[in-house]
């Protein structure tokens, strides 16, 4: 039976899905291709999904927010599973267009449940971030931590979506794992993130902006990684069983960090972009911006004793990696 992903033209959502039809899965996926970044990197994306497809994918070109749009769209279709990746991203343009994540993060995450729940499927997987640990000072940040100080609008519809699951988990028993990642990049990668933005400009000479005067740390996570949780998550649903989850939920629902578990200065990428550029970087240090944080770690004992997660690419692998495709993929 097929899989419903979701966000299937964005970055996790593509990768996620090739990993899926290369395992041999059919895949039904869900997009609306809207405009916040380049709609030509998720045509080729998509592309891409349909050249290694072997003709079991099918793409809804479709709104999440648009309740009687996403049903119409997947009446007949058959999926027992679902991994929810569509969302809208950015933690900055949240402070800009608060309604473009009301519909998308908030009334698509309901969309995506009443599905799940009518439907009776096996697992639904969702994503959500490190962004939920907002201000929180502990380091690293664990499920366990209270997360009631976002910093973002972005950041609190992501909470809220943890909270909702809770309530489907626990009235219709839908089984749930929530999946909270951490600075998401490799191949494929978004072109708002500092990654992208960086290589681009370090390789056409023109200077990087470098907030907080570069003094910031973040745990770093290559997408096969992330890829290879989402898919060991997947694949384990949580058991309704009234004992307590990772998360703290005793209903058929989990959360868990998806990180690399070693937080890097924002310096240290820089230096691998310059390596793997052959270029020096120009700096043009700034002060730290509305809605950001200093630092990101994940512990992610949870997901690695409990489904065996073991992150395995460190940035001078990863970095590399990306300025290899990045070369490629702009010519």
């Amino acid at each position: 039976m097929a899989i419903l992903v979701t966000g299937i033209a964005g970055f996790i959502g593509m990768q996620t899905a090739a990993a899926l039809l290369e395992r041999g899965e059919t895949v039904i996926g869900i997009d609306n291709f809207n405009d916040y970044y380049s709609v030509a990197l998720k045509e080729a994306r998509v592309a891409e999904l349909e050249r290694i497809a072997g003709g079991r994918l099918t793409i809804h070109r479709v709104d999440i927010g648009d309740e009687a749009a996403l049903t119409a769209a997947l009446d007949g279709a058959d999926f027992d599973r679902i991994t929810h990746l569509a969302a809208q991203a950015g933690v900055r343009y949240s402070l800009e267009n608060p309604a473009a994540y009301v519909r998308s993060n908030l009334a698509g995450h309901v969309n995506i449940l009443e599905i799940a729940r009518y439907r009776g499927v096996r697992h639904l997987v969702y994503a959500s971030s490190s962004s939920v640990y907002g201000a929180n000072k502990a380091m690293p940040f664990r499920v366990e931590d209270r997360v009631d100080h976002p910093v973002s609008l972005y950041a609190a519809t992501k909470r809220a979506d943890e909270l909702i699951s809770e309530t489907y988990a626990h009235l219709f028993r839908v089984p749930q794992t929530g999946l909270r990642f951490f600075t998401v990049y490799g191949p494929w990668g978004r072109p708002d993130m500092a990654l992208w933005k960086f290589t681009a400009n370090i390789l056409a000479g023109k200077p990087i902006d470098v907030y907080n005067h570069g003094d910031m740390q973040r745990d770093f996570t290559y997408i096969d990684d992330i890829v290879a949780g989402v898919l060991a998550s997947l694949d384990a649903p949580p058991v309704d069983d009234g004992k307590e989850k990772a998360g703290g939920f005793t209903t058929p629902h989990r959360l868990y960090n998806i990180g690399n578990n070693r937080p890097e200065p924002l310096m240290e990428l820089i230096k691998a972009i310059e390596a793997a550029c052959n270029r020096k970087a120009d700096l043009n240090l700034m002060p730290m911006q509305d809605g950001d944080v200093y630092a990101t770690y994940a512990d992610i004992d949870a997901i690695q004793s409990e489904l065996g997660y073991a992150p395995a690419t460190p940035i001078a692998v990863g970095v590399p990696n990306f300025v290899q495709w990045f070369r490629e993929y702009s010519g």
